[in-house]
């Protein structure tokens, strides 16, 4: 089996070539140019290389790297002189705001820390990261070598990892699930109460529930007193963060999870479904982090995919239910009239739409580049039945 190879970041130092591995959890690639700097590197300096494109591989006191990278990002989030006409379209305004959410990552991307190759900072004042490193990265390898990372991306992971053991409540469950890195955490509580509340189909013995995530609709459902729920998703890190929020709620002897791209096969599971799951990504739009997955599905392929194969593997009584938001229909990215089509394509009925309102903070900061959709977005529960 071929493997592919390790990405490798090389620089210059008193004019002598080094390079270590290159870790971007965001999949971009190691940077051609960088200058190996110190805390006599001014922020006006920095901002001036990272817009050239090069690198900065910091050497100096690791608070001080802090303080620069948020003097970057003052300097990267500042009006441009010449502000734009406003959007004239929520479509136009989405994708100016990915294109300068695209823009801002990619710069303050080019401030670089070493790792060693047991997770250690090897800066002064360094911060203890080993765990955090460890829970998203795996454990240390030292045969791999020393790495390097940028700042930001590192602090992503500590960040990750602060969250993971402190964990998210969920009013559904009474209790927190704890995310991994790379993995959605249910902050927006407002799907997770539609599953709690919908009506259950009758003599419901067997859910799926496709693209398991953290976990947290396979307990919901769990909770609710279904026998046997069996969740599915493709990322091992998913599967990895469910089975240990499966466990630690006490679930995992009506939760078993399996490795699918979508629905389980016939062999892993023989019987039809009385209950299908699925909370796809939202917008239909190309992912650019291992957490966005949970957010963007390029040209809405799970969604499709979704809805062309799950009736086949209902029971004919069951139920499908989709949750789904409707931002981007309000975006201009999908009609209503293209999900009903694939809706009835799949061979499948609507038999009631459940709707609630977001909760979560953006819907109310108006200074947010899509507030006014925000504002007005419904989150459904579809309950769809075979035609």
């Amino acid at each position: 089996m071929s493997h592919q190879p390790m990405p490798t970041l090389h620089w210059l130092d008193n004019g002598h070539p080094h390079q270590a591995r290159w870790i971007s959890e965001a999949g971009l690639p190691p940077p051609d140019q960088v200058v190996i700097a110190d805390d006599t590197l001014s922020a006006d300096a920095a901002f001036k290389l990272v817009q050239s494109g090069t690198a900065i591989l910091w050497r100096g006191d690791y608070p001080n790297a802090r303080h620069l990278l948020q003097a970057l990002t003052r300097r990267v989030d500042r009006p441009a002189r010449n502000n734009p006409p406003p959007a004239k379209t929520a479509l136009e305004a989405f994708e100016r705001h990915r294109a300068a959410q695209g823009r801002r990552a990619t710069l303050l991307a080019r401030l670089l820390v070493p790792l060693t190759s047991d997770y250690r900072l090897p800066l002064r004042r360094g911060q203890d990261v080993a765990d955090a490193c460890a829970a998203a990265l795996g454990p240390a390898v030292p045969a791999t070598g020393d790495a390097v990372i940028s700042l930001r991306g590192l602090l992503a992971l500590v960040s990750a990892y602060e969250w993971q053991k402190k964990g998210a409540y969920v009013p559904a469950l009474d209790a927190a699930i704890h995310p991994h890195f790379g993995v959605f955490s249910p902050v927006r509580g407002e799907y997770v109460d539609l599953v709690a509340n919908a009506p259950l189909p009758a003599d419901c013995n067997l859910a799926l529930d496709i693209g398991v995530g953290s976990g947290v609709l396979s307990c919901v459902l769990a909770k609710r007193g279904i026998p046997r729920v069996i969740g599915t998703d493709i990322a091992p890190r998913a599967l990895a963060c469910a089975a240990e929020n499966i466990q630690r709620l006490g679930y995992n002897r009506q939760v078993q999870l399996v490795r699918a791209d979508l629905f389980p096969t016939a062999t892993e599971v023989p019987e039809l479904a009385d209950l299908i799951l699925c909370n796809p990504p939202w917008l239909p739009a190309i992912p650019t982090s291992p957490v966005e997955a949970a957010v963007y599905d390029p040209d809405s392929q799970m969604l499709k995919a979704f809805l062309a194969g799950a009736a086949e593997h209902l029971t004919p009584a069951g139920e499908a239910w989709l949750v789904l938001s409707d931002i981007a229909e309000l975006l201009g990215l999908r009609s209503r009239q293209e999900l009903m089509g694939w809706i009835t394509a799949g061979g499948l009925t609507v038999a009631d739409r459940l709707d609630t309102h977001p909760r979560h903070p953006k819907t109310r900061n108006q200074t947010d580049a899509l507030h006014k959709v925000r504002a007005k977005e419904t989150t459904s529960l579809w309950r769809l039945k075979k035609s």
